[in-house]
């Protein structure tokens, strides 16, 4: 009898445990540590300090003050997002190159960081082979397999084309112009301008 009791009690208090859980409309139900996976919503990309102003969150009530719903309690100061350290760069060599696609006349004022350095050449060939060659040519007459069937590619040493300055190739490498598609996503800068190091040979071949 006790058996058969005790039984029905926990299948009672089972079954009155699985129900408690369950989630019905905007219900949650019971969670289990539910400030693991619930985390405090903060709007990163504006700091309001006024605590008279927006929506008020008090996720402590013990502690004897609330929080405004934009301020971090966990940073310093109540910040929602920390600022870098104090002198902090973009990781790699180079600043982000921010010349616009259209300001060409901009860019053609640009030095290269390698003009008269003859070590960086061939350093530039191997990656003008690689991601070049296949329009302009090996030897930048615009022969290349694909520039035989797209037609119309210049020639580097005729012409205007033969006078572009490097910041000119620089950006037209980094952006694209026309046909030729945008490699600033496939090349970093240091290799932008060893390709233009390269061509700057094509051009007075």
């Amino acid at each position: 009898m006790r058996k058969a009791i005790h039984k029905t009690l926990v299948i009672a208090f089972v079954a009155a445990l699985i129900v408690g859980c369950t989630a019905k409309g905007e219900d949650p139900g019971t969670e289990f540590s539910p400030q693991m996976y619930h985390s405090t919503a903060y709007e990163p990309l504006s700091q309001v300090v006024d605590e008279s102003q927006g929506d008020w969150l008090d996720s402590n009530p013990e502690d004897g003050h609330g929080e405004f719903y934009n301020s971090n309690p966990y940073n310093a100061h109540g910040m929602t997002m920390r600022e870098p350290v104090e002198g902090t760069v973009r990781r790699g060599k180079y600043l982000p190159y921010r010349i616009a696609k259209d300001s060409v006349a901009q860019a053609a004022g640009l030095i290269n960081p390698y003009e008269g350095n003859p070590d960086i050449i061939p350093q530039g060939k191997a990656l003008y082979d690689r991601f070049c060659d296949h329009c302009h040519g090996a030897n930048g007459e615009g022969d290349g397999l694909v520039g035989k069937v797209l037609l119309g590619i210049p020639k580097y040493n005729v012409g205007a084309t033969k006078e572009l300055p490097a910041g000119h190739i620089f950006h037209v490498i980094t952006h694209g112009i026309r046909r030729m598609g945008a490699h600033g996503s496939q090349l970093s800068e240091d290799e932008r301008w060893k390709i233009v190091s390269y061509v700057q040979t094509l051009q007075n071949q």
